[in-house]
């Protein structure tokens, strides 16, 4: 039996949640109870999403500083706090050996996967160090520990964001604010479609992370009593082999 979180009252952004592990994070925390706050760059699906779990839609690109200072005005002028975020929002952009890549593939998969997360961190640093309280998820990549050729674009911004998120724990927790890093890997999302790689083994991908799972584990991470953090989490579906450099 899943144990209930009851999160009622708290307000949270989940980027990148129009589709795939963002949508399942952000139905997680609303199913917790929580006001939620979703953001992606396509508008259509993302009204849709927030449609269907009864959240918040917020139009935006995490790799525009203007947009996330849009984005927070909009939560503090309504709910006067901002309790959780989760940067979720990335993309593989193209995947495939470092000599094949060009300039514009290289900084957009930098920006999706390491700035994006990187400007939305340090403003929700600033409110959550005034409210002496708050949460914040980064989704990186078991990228970011291992290695796997064709990856190296991908990985580097994700181990980055790995090193960011842990200096920042290092920082915000004199002010009781908690910063974790989380880490799957193989999910049934249309990650593999959108980075143009083969399609799974339908058999091997029904195995895979589910989004409502990762959304759940997420929201058992927030409901820690406010005196713990967990650091790092790294999760793998069994199915998946884990030999690399």
């Amino acid at each position: 039996m899943r144990e209930t979180i009851d999160l009622s009252g708290n307000t949270v952004i989940v980027t990148g949640a129009s589709r795939g592990y963002g949508a399942g994070i952000a139905e997680s925390f609303a199913r917790a109870g929580a006001k939620v706050w979703l953001t992606a760059r396509d508008a259509g699906r993302l009204d849709e999403t927030a449609r269907r779990i009864g959240a918040r839609p917020f139009v935006a690109d995490v790799a525009e500083g203007a947009a996330w200072d849009r984005l927070f005005d909009a939560v503090l002028a309504e709910s006067g706090r901002l309790d959780i975020l989760v940067n979720n929002a990335g993309e593989g952009v193209r995947i495939g050996p470092a000599a094949e890549q060009d300039d514009d593939s290289v900084a957009r998969s930098l920006a999706s996967n390491l700035g994006g997360a990187i400007l939305g961190c340090t403003r929700a640093a600033r409110i959550m160090k005034k409210q002496g309280a708050g949460l914040i998820v980064n989704i990186g990549s078991a990228c970011s520990t291992h290695a796997w050729p064709g990856w190296s674009i991908y990985s580097a911004a994700k181990a980055g964001l790995l090193m960011f998120t842990k200096c920042l724990l290092a920082e915000l927790r004199p002010h009781g604010v908690r910063v974790t890093s989380v880490l799957p890997s193989w999910g049934q999302t249309e990650f593999t479609d959108a980075a143009n790689l083969p399609p799974r083994d339908p058999g091997i991908f029904e195995h895979c992370i589910s989004p409502q799972e990762l959304g759940d584990f997420i929201v058992s991470l927030a409901g820690l009593p406010a005196h713990l953090v967990a650091e790092e989490a790294r999760i793998w579906p069994m199915v998946q082999p884990i030999a690399q450099l």
